[in-house]
């Protein structure tokens, strides 16, 4: 298969899907190597495809015209990451990110896309399998997400929620110990 008529399939599968497709998974079905996968999807990212890498595989994003968004500042232990996770998801938010502003390197995000109790879940079991720390730990537990919602009413019960468990921070002490 050519290199363009493979980035087509690959479109092609990415926009069917209903949720993200691993890269192994990619090179499966298209009878190439992972890195072929990863090549492809640069070639396809520069021409504005909307792809996204999450830690559960490749997708294309489509923002709902309806849905707004809001990003949060926040601080907490890692054992109430699933917590903080699972009152944005219970509040009707979809996780988009999460974004750390790091001394040296500046800011860094991850594509997460979670957006129900399953899917926290599945993050989770992922942070207790892995050998690693999550990314807040690089900030002292402050981080950001952007979340998207259907309405701003939402976001501003997300707000609140986070402000009753107190994880959120202001955004102006944000980045800072």
């Amino acid at each position: 298969m050519e290199g363009q008529d493979r980035r087509r399939e690959l479109t092609k599968i990415l926009e069917e899907a209903k949720d993200a497709v691993s890269g192994t998974e990619l090179s499966k079905r298209l009878g190439v190597s992972r890195q072929v996968i990863v090549q492809d999807i640069a070639l396809l990212r520069a021409v504005n495809k909307n792809i996204i890498s999450t830690t559960k595989g490749y997708l294309i994003y489509k923002q709902e015209k309806q849905k707004v968004n809001r990003c949060f500042a926040t601080r907490h232990t890692t054992d109430e990451i699933e917590d903080e996770l699972n009152t944005i998801v219970d509040n009707g938010g979809k996780i988009l990110d999460v974004i750390v502003m790091h001394d040296l390197y500046g800011e860094i995000s991850v594509d997460l896309i979670i957006k129900n109790r399953k899917e926290v879940a599945d993050f989770m079991a992922k942070v207790r399998s892995k050998r690693t720390v999550p990314l807040k730990d690089l900030t002292g537990g402050t981080h950001l997400h952007t979340v998207e919602a259907d309405s701003e009413e939402i976001l501003d019960q997300i707000e609140q929620a986070l402000k009753d468990k107190n994880y959120l921070v202001s955004s102006t002490s944000f980045g800072k110990e």
